[in-house]
């Protein structure tokens, strides 16, 4: 039996009946679950609350969605203006989610969340048409499986699932660690490819504090238990920088681990990035400061950002380092340019004199 036909059987267990060791103690939002049915808080298994970075306006896409708690949550957060969008490819938990969907979107006041069937690592792939497609043609010798693939490929061109570029935040709990690790660098292209310019991640998820072994990898229980598959802690920053992300770092790192197999720790984390916005060759010139508390900093392109010293930057870039997730680190040095509150003061400063 394959890893995920042991996820997919040990999560519609969990659809049915509550499954307590697939889940970790979270400290949710009570006034977001006030909101949402018995069922859907009960039969949800994650490890973190990425549902607290999400923005008004934002189109929110959540990967392995389940019962559909985060996108109710995050539904709440994003207002009229915004979306939310689950997928997942087990269909008991995609029942759960939609079986509340008119009864949530009458208590929203509009209908913003949707479900889809599909694979996290491959969010082009619309599995509910590519199961229609096999029911009317199914694969009987290798000239249908060249059919199958043929189609596969036309469907992820004119029609995908995700389109490019159409993502504020792609957020996710608890479940980038059940996909195969030879399909995880896939799986992370595809979150890069989704968000829009500048768009943002926040994903909960179990890590490890060394490389998992292979006689625990092929351990079914732990794998769909969200152990074996994890990643190993530096490799799970890598695999974003790798992927083009820049701000990546983890936002939240459990102390305590929540297991603990074989003398590797197994903890929670929530890591954050960014997509780059584009940089055009004729963009107007902008200056940061870096404001410390470190002597030097360098980014993922290797510029060096010293402690009180202008440097350079593009408008995009400046942008980048303006935002929350650099905690009011930089400021802006351009004449006349007002800061992020988040720096010192609740009340917006003028030019570098911020925190001085």
């Amino acid at each position: 039996m394959s890893q995920q036909t042991n996820v997919l059987d040990r999560y519609s267990e969990g659809a049915k009946e509550r499954q307590e060791t697939l889940c970790c103690p979270v400290d949710y939002d009570q006034n977001l679950l006030k909101m949402l049915p018995n069922e859907i808080i009960e039969k949800d298994y994650g490890c973190g609350d990425p549902s607290s970075y999400v923005q008004e306006g934002d189109v929110v896409l959540d990967l392995g969605s389940g019962g559909g708690k985060i996108c109710y949550m995050a539904a709440q957060l994003v207002g009229n203006k915004g979306q939310v969008i689950g997928v997942d490819m087990n269909d008991d938990m995609l029942e759960l989610a939609n079986r509340h969907r008119a009864e949530m979107a009458e208590k929203l006041g509009s209908n913003r969340v949707n479900f889809h069937k599909g694979y996290i690592q491959d969010l082009a792939l619309d599995l509910s048409i590519l199961e229609k497609y096999l029911l009317e043609n199914p694969v009987k010798d290798s000239q249908g499986l060249a059919e199958l693939e043929a189609f596969k490929a036309q469907q992820k061109k004119k029609s995908p699932l995700i389109e490019d570029n159409t993502v504020d935040l792609v957020i996710s709990n608890c479940v980038l660690n059940l996909v195969d690790h030879a399909l995880k660098p896939m799986l992370i292209a595809e979150i890069f490819r989704v968000l829009k310019p500048g768009g943002r991640i926040a994903i909960s998820d179990i890590i490890s504090d060394q490389e998992i072994p292979e006689h625990l990898q092929q351990d079914a229980e732990l794998w769909s238990g969200c152990i074996s598959g994890a990643f190993e802690e530096q490799a799970f920053i890598d695999a974003f920088v790798d992927a083009g992300f820049v701000a990546v770092g983890y936002d939240k790192w459990e102390n305590e681990p929540w297991q603990v197999v074989e003398d590797i720790e197994f903890r929670s984390v929530t890591i954050t990035a960014i997509k780059p916005e584009e940089e055009s060759a004729n963009e107007v010139t902008k200056e940061v400061v870096f404001v410390g508390p470190y002597q030097l900093v360098v980014d993922e392109e290797g510029r060096e950002y010293w402690r009180g010293e202008r440097t350079e930057v593009t408008g995009a870039k400046q942008s980048q380092l303006l935002s929350s997730l650099y905690k009011g680190h930089f400021v802006s040095a351009d004449q006349g340019e007002t800061q992020p509150t988040s720096c010192c003061s609740p009340e917006p400063q003028k030019s570098i004199g911020c925190c001085g």
